[in-house]
């Protein structure tokens, strides 16, 4: 036994093995939680304290994150840290990603930051706890060390998170004494996942004839307040996980010296009650399961799902169901976990893991691609002819209309046989005069047309507002960048007989030019480098050179508002959709998807961009 004090981090495990940090917020509420024992009911509604965690749950018996709309399952665990450390000084270190917004670093590494920074020393070298980062203090950035990209860095106050004093146990179980008569059983839980659960006990239990078996006593420990911390283990001694098993050394940040750790430990077996033999009866097996609450139900699940995948008996995945609704893989999850209570042969499989990159890739393994010219080419911008003067250039395109119909102009809604009504800039055009684009044969003033060129990019095309038919060569507003593309020796899903094609652009922050939304405001160039692949089939090689086309005429990137994070000014996609994910579908922007390559193909003759293209490029 000893006696200490430590502030306790609550930690989740993400689907890379990294242990993530709860807010000191979240922590607080997870322990107020566990200090009121049994009353609490034995799980943690995250959202109550933090609205975008309202999805989750937290059963404190088996130590699981449950996802409610998805029905995965996250361990989570319950970390000691010496109160000198960041968490004790409420001191967060986060990293900026590609977004825009923070990232808080996991909580070694952000103790090992704090102790250089401590320390006044000019930089901290990650290498030693398994990171190949630079923390520059005088920068405040971070620096990869292999590919020298750098990210900026902060340090931030928070919370302090919760303190415990006493003697701390090796394993933290809860609840404590739940059979003891100064605590009365928690009410049912309510919750829809719940109600399922205990009907379908309720109805294993009217469908047998034996009697129930009565719930085992867990053993008793001691109360909240008296908290147990393991003795340091002796020289050479290897510590022991959350499960007492012995593993092997851990690396540990200067000021981590007296962290520990614990973990709710399993107690999905009652005391006294040996297994079942094979051959034992199954009416008598599922009385027992009728006596489980859900958190064991869980557990039993899962163990149960172990063995059946060992045994071959086919798995009902918990997410990545057919169809996008979030409906279809919780109620996989739950029903997984409702036929194992029933003892039916189903299994719970893990969710599938984002793949966003290939396999690592030599130098030697990367090719050119047969029939495409070099690997790369830099952003050229081009000019409208000098000398054209707007009338100039739409009279290219434009049929004069004597005698103009009785209809609305569709870009100032005035008729065309009255005046146009746009009122910016004044054209050097009458505003009564019409015309008629010679392809498609919409009508407009050409005053108005004139006044639509001006407010584009104004360079040398036209593009009608009615039916989007391209007059001459649309080019885009994309900043300069880098567009690489080659050959990897590996296969795309749903594309097995080929190699991939990877694409690879680059664009760095810049000040926007006078054909930009904010001439002479800086640019943000988020997630660059960014790596796109398309198979290399025929049809892919296609839309390679395509792609190369709408590069060389600006057309993939432009500057303006980010649909997914909102800010302003930086680079977006500009309408050709991309697949960014190599070996996973799990975001829509990778594969197998069949319709992938027509889809893409469309959006870029929407841009005025096809076979043809490739022949007047070299025009």
């Amino acid at each position: 036994m000893l006696l200490a004090s430590a502030v306790v981090v609550w930690e989740w495990l993400n689907e890379h093995g990294r242990w993530r940090p709860y807010s000191p917020a979240v922590s607080h509420h997870i322990e107020a939680v566990v200090r009121a024992g049994p009353r609490a009911g034995g799980s943690v509604v995250l959202g109550q304290v933090d609205s975008r965690l309202a999805p989750y749950i937290i059963d404190l018996q088996s130590m699981n994150q449950f996802r409610q709309d998805t029905g995965t399952l996250r361990p989570v665990r319950r970390n000691y840290y010496d109160p000198s450390s960041a968490p004790g000084k409420g001191v967060v270190w986060e990293w900026e990603n590609d977004n825009g917004s923070w990232t808080p670093y996991d909580m070694e590494v952000g103790i090992t930051i704090q102790h250089a920074y401590e320390k006044q020393h000019p930089w901290i070298d990650l290498t030693s706890i398994g990171f190949s980062y630079v923390i520059d203090f005088s920068t405040m950035g971070q620096i990869n060390r292999q590919t020298q990209r750098q990210r900026r860095v902060r340090r931030r106050l928070d919370l302090i998170y919760p303190m415990v004093t006493g003697t701390l146990p090796k394993t933290q179980s809860w609840p404590a004494s739940p059979g003891s008569a100064t605590s009365p059983p928690a009410p049912p839980c309510s919750c829809p996942q719940c109600v399922l659960v205990m009907s379908v006990k309720a109805a294993v239990v009217n469908g047998s004839n034996g009697p129930l078996q009565p719930t085992a006593i867990r053993k008793n420990v001691p109360p909240s307040g008296m908290v147990k911390l393991p003795p340091p283990p002796g020289p050479g001694a290897k510590p022991l996980d959350s499960t007492g098993t012995i593993r092997g050394p851990v690396k540990t940040a200067p000021s981590q010296t007296i962290r520990r750790q614990a973990s709710g430990t399993p107690a999905g077996a009652t005391a006294g009650s040996p297994a079942s033999p094979p051959g034992a009866n199954s009416k008598t097996g599922r009385v027992a399961l009728a006596t489980l609450n859900r958190t064991n139900l869980q557990r039993l699940a899962i163990a149960q799902s172990r063995v059946l995948i060992a045994s071959g008996v086919p798995t009902v995945p918990v997410k990545n169901l057919n169809g996008s609704s979030p409906v279809n893989p919780a109620l996989a999850g739950i029903t997984g976990i409702l036929m194992s209570a029933a003892g039916l042969p189903v299994c719970l499989t893990r969710p599938p893991k984002l793949v966003l990159h290939p396999p690592p890739v030599s130098k030697s393994e990367i090719k050119s691609i047969p029939g495409v010219s070099n690997t790369s080419r830099k952003t050229t911008k081009k000019q409208a002819r000098k000398g054209k003067t707007p009338e100039e250039v739409l009279k290219k395109y434009l049929q004069k209309v004597r005698h103009p119909p009785e209809e609305d102009c569709t870009i100032c809604m005035e008729r065309l046989t009255a005046p146009s009504g746009y009122k910016g800039p004044q054209p050097t055009v009458k505003p009564d005069l019409v015309g008629k684009l010679s392809r498609c044969g919409h009508i407009y003033h050409i005053y108005c047309l004139v006044a639509m060129y001006n407010n584009g990019n104004k360079d040398g095309s036209l593009q009608c507002p009615t039916c989007k038919t391209i007059y001459g060569v649309k080019t885009g507003t994309q900043p300069p960048g880098k567009m690489e593309y080659h050959l990897i020796p590996h296969s795309l899903p749903g594309h097995p007989d080929c190699k991939t094609i990877r694409i690879i652009y680059s664009i760095p922050p810049g000040i926007q030019g006078p054909e930009h939304p904010n001439p002479g405001k800086s640019f943000s160039a988020r997630g660059f480098p960014r790596h796109c692949y398309l198979p290399d089939s025929e049809k892919g090689r296609k839309v390679l050179k395509l792609l190369l086309v709408a590069w060389d005429r600006r057309l993939i990137f432009a500057i303006g508002t980010s649909s997914t994070t909102g800010e302003s000014d930086t680079v977006i996609w500009n309408e050709v959709h991309h697949k960014t994910e190599f070996g996973s579908n799990l975001t829509g922007h990778g594969y197998p998807d069949a319709n992938y390559l027509d889809n893409v193909l469309a959006e870029l003759a929407a841009q005025g961009i096809s076979e043809d293209s490739t022949a007047q490029e070299k025009d």
